[in-house]
């Protein structure tokens, strides 16, 4: 009999080592970027863990009401503290501006929101290249999709507010390209 009930208490023990769970926050619904995230928005989920995972904890729940999201959330995703932020892009001194690029326009290298660019405004087409340094603006990546209508890579550029008329002028001449900087921080 005690052999028995050693062997169950070894086979629990086992199973609950090897099987560990946590619950974590994930998305009821789609959450769109920018949105002000609320308690209906969010359900706990219990999943195994993994360390190549950083969901957050459901016990994180009330710090995470009243957050906005910093990317759209779609239904079923889980929350990972980069997901959502106290701040509101674009910030009352900052602009965003969305610029559609053609392959010859763009690197080749994939972009992520949090690159560093510089929009470089070129000559037109048929006229000579710029003797000096070109001008052009620095910006801040907060979005990437490619339009559906289209085919061109959309950017959208977080940029100080005093200069995003002049850019979006630039930019709509469609004499602009799109330079990848450091993502050394």
């Amino acid at each position: 009999m005690v052999a028995i009930c050693l062997g169950a208490l070894l086979g629990g023990w086992a199973w609950s080592a090897t099987t560990s769970t946590q619950e974590v926050l994930a998305a009821r619904a789609d959450i769109e970027r920018g949105s002000v995230i609320e308690a209906d928005d969010l359900v706990s989920v219990r999943i195994n863990s993994d360390s190549a995972l950083s969901p957050v904890s459901a016990g994180s729940l009330e710090s995470v009401i009243g957050q906005r999201a910093a990317v759209d959330i779609a239904a079923g995703s889980l929350l990972t503290p980069s997901s959502y932020a106290d701040a509101t892009v674009p910030s009352e001194d900052m602009s965003v501006v969305g610029v559609a690029l053609t392959s010859s326009q763009a690197p080749g290298m994939e972009l992520r929101t949090g690159d560093r660019v510089r929009v470089i405004v070129t000559p037109a087409e048929g006229s000579d290249a710029p003797t000096g340094t070109p001008s052009f603006s620095e910006a801040e990546i907060v979005g990437v999709r490619v339009s559906d209508d289209t085919g061109q890579l959309v950017v959208d550029l977080l940029v100080p507010h005093g200069e995003a008329a002049t850019l979006a002028a630039q930019i709509a001449t469609g004499n602009v390209a799109l330079v990848l900087d450091s993502r050394a921080r």
